[in-house]
Formats: structure tokens, sequence, C-alpha cells
């Protein structure tokens, strides 16, 4: 089987590719703009696999895309390429705008065509799988809103969407095109929502990451607000392995929430990561004694979400896809990953693994 993977340089795409290339004959078509987040270094085993073959490839480019469908042949498309970060969304929407509709516009009638030229069973077997995220139902009632014992709500396939950031309300248009597609073309395809991921080759911008690289620099460790809000988090290889089984096996015109079951305050996450580098690293930065010292409140982000969580019945019990680490589990290797690989994430930092796929 060929894939077609949008944005397989990115965190989690890369997690995907590594997982295909690791526990599979499967071929893999990596197409990735390699904007900043996008980094070939994530997929060391790519280098030397016969089954890995990279595009650098904007989505919105039509004539790259049908010149990609028609050389490589594939039998499905996993399309994770998109921006990602709220605080750049916030600062700059056009981008996200550009990349997750218009791309995914782009993506869907380069597939469309391509597709619609198959043969019967080469089209009965393929599958356009839409990668998003929880991030488009809005959010639920944080626990201090709600009465003592009162059950907590989570999001299902079938809440209603209530995007709040430029971010989330550009994911859910691409997800509504995906979904208008296969309504309106019998495209065959089938659509993901995901909790928050974390894990190794994670961007240093995003929370986990971020934390861990300013603790070990002595750095400050921003919270917004007060630190309350909730997420559900997920370990990214573990999201890599549903994203599969979904591209597999789901089913066509069906949504899949995947969730890690591991609510967690920011906060609480933060001081986690504080207490697992004063277990692992007991040499701190000059003038600290815990790396909680160095936790800084700062500013709420201007319409930040109280509460993301998942309900993941139904890949349970339809695909029989459940998360193996625990938060506890998850994030200790993911700290350790981080100590142990600190060539990657210094490359990134210095901006090095840009320079290098550049010529410079």
């Amino acid at each position: 089987m060929k894939l077609l993977v949008t944005g397989g340089a990115g965190f989690i795409g890369s997690a995907v590719v590594r997982h295909i290339l690791q526990s599979s004959d499967d071929t893999v078509i990596n197409l990735d703009k390699l904007t900043y987040a996008g980094n070939v270094e994530s997929i060391p085993a790519g280098l030397h696999s016969t089954r890995y073959i990279f595009e650098q490839v904007d989505i919105c480019d039509a004539a790259e895309l049908k010149r990609v469908f028609a050389e490589h042949q594939p039998d499905a498309v996993m399309h994770l390429a998109a921006e990602s970060h709220v605080d750049r969304s916030i600062d700059g929407p056009g981008e996200f705008i550009q990349t997750n509709v218009v791309g995914t516009y782009t993506l869907l009638e380069a597939t469309r065509a391509y597709w619609s030229g198959l043969t019967d069973d080469k089209k009965q077997a393929f599958i356009f799988h839409h990668i998003s995220t929880d991030e488009v139902y809005g959010d639920l009632p944080h626990p201090n809103e709600l009465p003592a014992g009162a059950e907590l709500p989570l999001f299902t396939e079938d809440t209603p969407y209530a995007p709040s950031s430029p971010y989330s309300a550009s994911k859910a248009s691409s997800d509504h095109l995906v979904r208008a597609w296969q309504r309106t073309y019998g495209l065959p395809t089938v659509v993901t929502n995901c909790s928050n991921n974390y894990g190794p080759y994670h961007f240093p911008e995003k929370l986990v990451p971020h934390v861990i690289l300013n603790a070990l620099a002595g750095k400050a460790l921003p919270v917004y607000g007060d630190g309350s809000q909730i997420r559900d988090w997920l370990y990214v290889e573990d999201h890599a392995r549903a994203l599969y089984i979904v591209a597999k096996s789901g089913k066509v015109g069906e949504t899949y929430n995947i969730g890690g079951h591991n609510e967690k305050r920011n906060l609480e996450v933060v001081q986690t990561i504080c207490d697992l580098l004063d277990e692992l690293v007991p040499e701190k930065p000059d003038g600290i004694s815990h790396y909680s010292d160095l936790i800084t409140f700062v500013t709420d982000r201007p319409g930040h979400d109280a509460r993301y969580a998942i309900d993941a019945d139904k890949i349970q019990r339809e695909l029989g896809w459940t998360p193996e680490e625990s938060f506890e589990s998850g994030i200790r290797k993911t700290v350790l990953w981080y100590l142990n690989n600190k060539d990657w994430w210094q490359r990134v930092l210095s901006g090095a693994y840009k320079l290098d796929r550049l010529g410079a």
C-alpha cells in the first residue's frame, strides 16, 4: 500500500511516518512544504528506507499536487499538513486560512481528479483521511463551573462545532470541506479529531517542549492566567498508531475522536515536568532550588478555551484502539527523549536544520 502523507515532516506527521515505516511494509510519500516547523530530521529511518519518498510541495500548489499523484499513484491520503499554533493564528490568521482552508480545498480537488480516474477496484479501496483537532468543538465547562459531583461532559463525534480561535476556525472549515466533498462528489473520506499531543520531536514553541527546554536553560516558564485550563493529553505515538488504524480500517463517511484519557490542568503539566527534571537533572541552573521556581504567570490568551476532553469510546469499540501510555509514563518518556536528544533540539533552536536543507 502507498500512503501519501501531507505534513509528514511536522510533529504528528513525522510520528505517523515513523510508525508506518517501523510497523508495516507500506510505502510513504511524505509531502511537506517545510515551513518553520517542518523538519525531515524527525524521520531518521526514512534516510535508509526504499519505502520512503520525500516531496517538498505546498498543498496550495495544484500543479505540483497533480504531478505527485500521477507520479506516485497513492492508495490513500493522510492529510496532516496544517498551521496549528493558536498564538500564531491570533497574531497572523491569514496563513492559517491559506494553508488550512485553501490548501485543504486544493488537495481535495487534486485528490478527486486522481480518484476519478482510478479503476473501480482501486476507487473502492481508496481513502482520504483528514486529521483534525478537538479544538473545533470549542470548549467544555470547567469543573469549577459545575455543581459538586456533576458529571463532566466530553466531546463526542456529534458535538456541534463552536471554534474559538482563528486556528480552530480554519480547521473547522477544512473539516466541513472534507465532509462536503464526500457527500457531493462521493470522495471516500474519513475524519479524526484528536486531543492535545505531546512526545518526541515536538517543535519547541509548544507547551511541553517549551517548558522542558526553558527549565534546562534556567529561563521563565510562562503559564497563561492561573494555569487552570484543562486539556486531554495524548502521547503522539499512540496517536500515530490510531491514525494508521483509521487509514487502514476506518469506515468511509465516519468521524473518530482520538483522546488520551488524561485530563490535566496546564499548571499540573508544568509542575509534573518540573518534578521530573528535579529527579533526572538534579544539577540546576544557578539561583534556583527547584525547577518550579521558574514558573511565571502571564496574561491569559484572548479567548482561551477552559477545557477540552475527548470521548474516545467509538474508536475503541469499532476499531479496537486504546492508548498505551498514561500521562505519567508518556511525559517521563518525553522528558527523557529531550534529555537524550540534545543535538536534535539544539539544531532546531539554532535554525541549523533549516540552513542545511537550503544548502547554506
